[in-house]
């Protein structure tokens, strides 16, 4: 990455304060199934945030001096908006809902917020909602400024390059080329990470219909020589489906580790602790003889019997799991019940109000609301 300007020609970030960002939060969450057919995708909890994944962005952006966030939503607004008000009243900013009458990809939504992001000259965020990292925006904020283009994206390298769209930049230089769709030879491992900041200018480029900013935009930014790429340190994830959602996790709690942060529960306290990476409610009741982790996350009132044994699994709010079950590799959805001596594993996701009965086994099944299990399920399904 070049060096930023020196402090004569850098610009003065209090003469243009960063005011504004829009978050994509889409549709139906269909991927986030069967967890987002009780909930909008951004209301499903992600680590104990109340909202999935914008209200850790949410803050994130507050921290860089946002006051204005958009909301681009195309699905069950006005569950999202009460909800949401608390976080306006906490923050001290406005949220804004940008309703879609259909859905307008990744960047007809600019458009259609045209009055709020273009409201002066001021660079505004963009951001997927179903991406977790550390949300290093003050730097990414202070890289934009620096570099004085219309649009910089945030980007995180892959070990498997060949399964993405790779931003390739000029040789010594953090302009960026090209992109090149899930290249059969090599010819970088970064990848889009689904983070953006741009000038309101992007908006003159955009018109109000559906229009992928990645396959339609992008390339004429990038072909201006006016888009930048900014490498992210540290984890990264799109959780937007099942697997993607524990592993993001599990990413998650090992930051959370690495920085020694107060959240997670302290093992010299509750022996019940097992390898570390364990994320407790403070309301949540835990048999003294169960074993909890590693990776583990246990929401509010959420009741864990004796003998259990969890790890690498999501334990969503006022679910029971009983005596000497055991969990791996999986989500139990809100007020699910989780019978004795029962085993859970292979990416089973139970959606709201699940109960599994007593000894059964369960494998990668992904179970709809309000739904009884009486017998096992031996091999992954839907069970409807």
């Amino acid at each position: 990455m070049p060096l930023p300007p020196t402090p004569s020609t850098r610009p003065q970030l209090g003469l243009s304060p960063f005011k504004y960002a829009l978050i994509l939060v889409g549709g139906f969450g269909t991927r986030l199934r069967p967890l987002t057919l009780s909930w909008p995708k951004p209301l499903v909890e992600f680590c104990n945030k109340l909202t999935m994944y914008s209200l850790h962005q949410i803050e994130a952006l507050v921290k860089a001096g946002v006051k204005d966030i958009v909301l681009a939503v195309n699905y069950r607004p006005e569950v999202m908006v009460s909800v949401l008000k608390k976080s306006e009243e906490e923050f001290g900013i406005n949220i804004h809902f940008s309703v879609e009458t259909e859905p307008l990809g990744t960047a007809g939504p600019l458009a259609l917020a045209r009055d709020i992001l273009g409201k002066d000259d001021t660079p505004f965020f963009v951001l997927n909602s179903d991406v977790t990292c550390t949300y290093p925006f003050e730097a990414f904020r202070d890289f934009h400024i620096a570099h004085g283009a219309e649009g910089s994206i945030m980007v995180t390298k892959v070990a498997e390059p060949s399964a993405y769209g790779v931003v390739v930049t000029k040789p010594g230089s953090t302009v960026i080329d090209r992109f090149v769709e899930k290249p059969v030879e090599f010819v970088g491992n970064r990848i889009n990470a689904g983070i953006y900041m741009f000038n309101p200018s992007i908006l003159n480029r955009i018109e109000l219909r559906p229009t992928s900013i990645e396959k339609e935009i992008f390339p004429e930014i990038a072909a201006d020589g006016q888009l930048h790429s900014y490498d992210l340190a540290g984890f990264w994830m799109d959780v937007g489906q099942p697997k993607d959602f524990i592993l993001g996790t599990c990413l998650y709690l090992s930051h959370l580790t690495a920085t020694h942060s107060p959240l997670l529960t302290d093992p010299a306290k509750n022996k019940w602790v097992y390898g570390g990476n364990v994320l407790v409610d403070p309301t949540a009741e835990i048999d003294p003889t169960a074993v909890l982790g590693p990776n583990v996350v246990i929401g509010p009132g959420v009741k864990i019997g004796a003998g259990v044994r969890l790890q690498r699994c999501v334990i969503m709010s006022n679910a029971v799991v009983r005596d000497h079950a055991w969990i791996a590799n999986s989500i139990v959805g809100w007020n699910s019940n989780v019978g004795r001596w029962t085993r859970v594993e292979n990416i089973t996701v139970l959606g709201d109000d699940v109960t599994i009965k007593d000894e059964l086994y369960v494998n990668g099944a992904s179970v709809l609301p309000h739904k009884s299990i009486s017998s096992s399920i031996t091999e992954p399904r839907i069970v409807m």
